[in-house]
C-alpha cells in the first residue's frame, strides 16, 4: 500500500479548546490510483492531504508513505522524502512570472543538483508530456490559465514522483480548461502510473477519479469507487 492512515488525528490548541481536525482516520491509497478527496470547509481534507503530502504530521496514529512511518520523521526528512517522491500541482499555478515555461519547469531539478543540459532536456520532456510543445519559451503572462496549469503539471511530474499532490487543480479555470487538464491527468495517470490525490469541490471533477473519498467533521464519511468514471 502506497498511502495508509491508521487510526490518524490530527489536534490543535490545547484542554477545552483543543480543535480535532482528524479524529481517528482510516485510509489507505494503493500505488497508481487517482482518488479525489472531497468535503466541505472544514472537514479534515486539506489536513489530510497536508499529511498525505508530507508537508505536516499526526498529532497521534500512524501515517505511512511507502512504506515509511512518515508521521514519525523529522521535518528535514520528510522534506527529502516530498523532493524524492511527491509533485504538487496547486490552484494558483504558482510559477515564476519573469521565467520562462522551460525555466520554471527546471526548477526541480536544480534543487537536485542536476546537470543543465540534463534539466533542460528533462524540462523539454515533460513539457512535450503536457501537450506544450511551442510554448517552452514563453512568460507565464503569455499563456493562458490553462497551460499555465500545464506548465505547473510538467514542474511537478519532471522529477518523475511516484505520488502526484494536486490541490483543486482546476479552480482557476473554465469548464473547457477543466477539462483538459483533467484529461491530461487521467493520462499521466495511466500512462506513467502516477498516483495522484486530488482535492476538488466539483463533483464533475472528482467523477474523473477511480475513487471519491469524503471528509466531513474529521472523519471519512464516505469512501466509493466511482461507478462512471469520466
Amino acid at each position: 500500500m502506497l498511502i495508509s492512515f491508521d487510526k490518524v488525528w490530527k489536534s490543535y490548541g490545547q484542554g477545552e479548546a483543543t480543535v480535532h481536525a482528524l479524529a481517528g482516520v482510516d485510509l489507505a491509497i494503493r500505488s497508481g490510483e487517482f482518488v479525489a478527496i472531497m468535503g466541505p470547509s472544514g472537514s479534515g481534507k486539506s489536513t489530510a492531504m497536508n499529511i498525505i503530502g508530507c508537508l505536516d504530521t499526526p498529532t497521534a496514529g500512524t501515517y505511512s508513505f511507502m512504506g515509511i512511518d512518515a508521521g514519525r520523521l523529522d521535518r528535514n526528512r520528510r522534506a527529502m522524502l516530498r523532493n524524492l517522491y511527491v509533485g504538487f500541482v496547486f490552484q494558483g499555478y504558482n510559477l515564476l512570472p519573469r521565467t520562462t515555461a522551460v525555466e520554471n519547469v527546471e526548477l526541480p531539478l536544480i534543487y537536485r543538483g542536476a546537470a543543465a543540459r540534463e534539466r533542460h532536456d528533462l524540462a523539454m520532456k515533460a513539457l512535450a508530456e503536457v501537450g506544450l510543445v511551442g510554448r517552452e519559451h514563453h512568460t507565464p503572462a503569455e499563456l493562458s490559465g490553462g497551460q499555465q496549469q500545464r506548465v505547473a503539471i510538467a514542474r511537478a511530474i519532471v522529477t518523475r514522483p511516484t505520488l502526484l499532490v494536486a490541490d483543486e487543480p482546476t479552480g482557476n479555470l473554465d469548464t473547457a480548461r477543466t477539462h483538459e487538464i483533467m484529461e491530461l491527468l487521467t493520462r499521466l495517470n495511466t500512462e506513467l502510473g502516477l498516483t495522484i490525490a486530488m482535492v476538488t469541490h466539483e463533483a464533475d471533477v472528482a467523477a474523473y477519479a477511480e475513487r471519491t473519498i469524503r471528509f466531513l467533521d474529521g472523519h471519512v464519511a464516505s469512501d466509493a469507487v466511482n461507478l462512471e468514471v469520466v
